[in-house]
């Protein structure tokens, strides 16, 4: 973490993440674009995710998440920073000359190879079956069927645990802690996400959340009745209601919003704490 000299009251509490780790160029322009965020609006206009809007302007990085480019060496480049997730990302050059953004995990570094391959060897960043991989492996990258490309265990130092080979299925551990199994002939990469220490970082002050995109988020408390379900009152009063609400009226904590009848209940075999 890059700790920073108090200079002001915000300064002194703030904390980041160290990026001396990362190689310091410009993202690969042929790998980025331009694009408009929706700041929590859906396509009729109106704001489905409170508390969004603002920011600074960002360049998309096209990160490949389908690692077609099978049984073909790519050797790391550069390790970069990406506005648009948690995790760090790494520039690899395949031997056919193209270049693509991967997720970059931990202990990965400038000049390391890796492969994509039903044969390729069980080391960080290397992506193989999920039958390949032996038992108490760290995976990242996971796909829930095999060529759909990755969906499981994205985020900033995050990595699921190989626990069983069953057959057909995979037994995982998701960084959730539910249990679940996934399809042998699915692929995973070795490793944890990059950027541990995400979860440590200290935003320190306002102005810093409206440069990422977070806009101010007002107690249900201080508003009128119209306006949330804990509004209204002579001063500070208590909620009036048997559990908190959401802004609709709905209860808002302990409820379990997952589907009862999903299909992919029968691969869960322990769910998440809630």
């Amino acid at each position: 973490m890059k700790i920073y000299r108090p200079t002001s009251p915000a300064r002194r509490q703030m904390e980041y993440i160290d990026t001396g780790v990362l190689t310091k160029k410009d993202p690969e322009k042929a790998l980025t674009h331009g694009f408009q965020r929706h700041v929590g609006r859906n396509n009729a206009g109106r704001i489905t995710t409170r508390h969004k809007g603002g920011g600074v302007k960002r360049r998309f990085r096209e990160v490949d998440f389908f690692y077609n480019k099978v049984n073909i060496t790519g050797r790391v480049m550069a390790l970069e920073y990406d506005p648009n997730r948690s995790g760090f990302i790494a520039l690899i050059q395949y031997r056919d000359g193209e270049r693509r953004y991967v997720l970059a995990p931990q202990g990965l570094t400038r000049g390391s190879l890796i492969m994509t391959s039903d044969t390729a060897p069980i080391e960080i960043g290397n992506r193989t079956m999920l039958s390949r991989i032996p038992i108490g492996t760290m995976v990242y990258n996971i796909e829930l069927e095999r060529g759909r490309g990755a969906t499981l265990v994205r985020s900033a130092g995050s990595g699921a645990v190989v626990m069983a080979q069953e057959g057909v299925e995979t037994t995982l551990t998701l960084p959730s802690g539910e249990v679940r199994l996934i399809s042998s002939n699915s692929f995973a990469s070795i490793g944890a996400v990059s950027n541990p220490e995400h979860g440590l970082m200290t935003v320190g002050k306002a102005g810093r959340s409206r440069q990422m995109g977070i806009r101010p988020s007002v107690r249900g408390t201080a508003m009128n009745p119209r306006d949330h379900a804990h509004g209204g009152g002579e001063g500070k009063t208590q909620l009036g209601r048997s559990a908190p609400r959401t802004p609709w009226g709905k209860i808002a904590r302990g409820v379990k919003t997952r589907r009862r009848f999903s299909a992919s209940r029968l691969m869960i075999i322990k769910r998440r704490p809630s």
